[in-house]
């Protein structure tokens, strides 16, 4: 039986981080082409699948014109029997304004015509998310503003690791004093539970230790957040699956993004392993140094 050819179409906002994605998926076997012009997609694809290999290619607002074709074209990629995933890259528009002036690169959008450059920068930046609204809407999702480029190739590794013809669910811890994240689904606030920071034996640990978890496994009203967030996701995934949803992202956040988020993504992880592809991140602790 003839093997299927394998796709990953990255995009998203300038300045996001889609060279570092498509680094991660050279280094996973892949063969990326950047900014690949819409017009040639299809032809790219039939060329590719005589050799039904692994691919991955970045397009974004740098062929704006023909942008509106891309959709169309997804959708009979996948009816030819493509496995095909869409990564969207994203960022908020403070992170993305200062990435363009600490590179001092152009933005592809932008007007030099103009004295208030920083305001030119914000308007191309406004413009270009208009410009992908279709896209964003038809992809998984990736906020890039608070993570370093090492979390970001282990994210891209991670989702192209799962099955692309089944839902995913992404349980993600976050700090709230450092942003909600741009690609949550659904964003539970578990600050009103009882917070370990406060125990000295317990500040400098996080939710992915025993020590915590027992702590927070003693409070009653932790045991029924679980399973409120629990009944909420177990009552909905079987229709976002029926909608055909590749990836659903859950995030749940706390003060500082250590103890109570983590300690609620892991057990929900764990609880809905059995049945469902799930993946976790931890934006804040992925983002500490090794020891």
């Amino acid at each position: 039986m003839k093997t299927a050819l394998e796709m990953v179409l990255i995009t998203g906002m300038s300045g996001s981080g889609k060279s570092v994605a498509l680094h991660a998926l050279e280094d996973a076997g892949y063969y990326c082409v950047d900014n690949l012009p819409p017009e040639l997609l299809a032809h790219f694809a039939a060329l590719e699948e005589r050799r039904a290999g692994k691919v991955a290619i970045a397009m974004d607002v740098r062929s704006a014109a023909s942008l509106p074709l891309v959709p169309k074209q997804l959708q009979q990629l996948r009816a030819q029997g493509v496995v095909l995933q869409t990564i969207f890259l994203d960022a908020n528009t403070e992170t993305l304004v200062r990435r363009f002036s600490e590179t001092r690169r152009l933005h592809p959008l932008s007007r030099t015509d103009t004295s208030d450059q920083h305001r030119a920068l914000v308007d191309a930046i406004e413009l270009e998310r208009e410009l992908l609204g279709e896209m964003r809407d038809q992809a998984h999702v990736l906020d890039t503003s608070m993570i370093r480029s090492s979390q970001l190739q282990g994210y891209v590794k991670s989702l192209i690791s799962a099955p692309a013809t089944q839902l995913t669910l992404v349980f993600e811890s976050f700090a709230f004093k450092r942003g909600v994240p741009l690609d949550a689904d659904y964003v539970f606030d578990v600050r009103m539970l009882p917070n370990p920071h406060y125990e000295s034996g317990l500040r400098d640990l996080t939710g992915q230790d025993e020590a915590v978890a027992g702590y927070l496994r003693a409070h009653a009203e932790v045991g029924d957040m679980f399973k409120d967030i629990e009944k909420f996701i177990s009552h909905w995934l079987p229709a976002l699956a029926r909608d055909h949803r590749s990836y659903v992202t859950v995030a749940i956040g706390c003060t500082g993004g250590q103890h109570r988020s983590v300690y609620l993504v892991e057990a929900l992880t764990q609880a809905f392993g059995g049945q469902w592809k799930t993946l976790k991140r931890h934006r804040e602790l992925d983002a500490m140094p090794r020891a």
